[in-house]
């Protein structure tokens, strides 16, 4: 998997644009392109796009990606990327009008894992 890969959502061409840039992308930026990136990196790349944010260190992207895979966060739907997006002045959704805007899972194909991961989280839900 690679960062083309990735360029196949308009949100994370957009970021990755932002982070090539030397944009700050913003705190929740930051842990949106970790929580889908993840899947079409490897840890090493991780951290070097992250630090193309200004005044992101190599540390802080370090424990960014730890904290993602510590959690094992999967990558968020498009109405949390948008409660994000409201409490920060970069805009991760560059197109949050459309309402096909910005949902990682239309745009690209992530692991069998994520999708078991996600279904096991709503069978335990229905189960409580």
């Amino acid at each position: 998997m690679t960062i083309e890969a990735l360029r196949k959502s308009e949100m994370m061409t957009h970021l990755l644009d932002a982070l090539d840039a030397g944009q700050d992308i913003g705190h929740y930026g930051r842990l949106v392109f970790a929580m889908v990136a993840r899947h079409f990196m490897t840890e090493d790349e991780l951290v070097e796009q992250l630090q193309k944010d200004q005044d992101f260190s190599e540390e802080k992207a370090r424990a960014l990606v730890e904290q993602v895979k510590g959690h094992d966060y999967n990558p968020p739907r498009r109405e949390r990327i948008l409660e994000y997006q409201r409490q920060q002045e970069f805009p991760i959704c560059p197109n949050s009008e459309d309402p096909d805007a910005c949902n990682v899972y239309r745009d690209l194909q992530f692991p069998d894992e994520v999708y078991e991961s996600i279904s096991n989280y709503h069978e335990h839900k229905a189960a409580s």
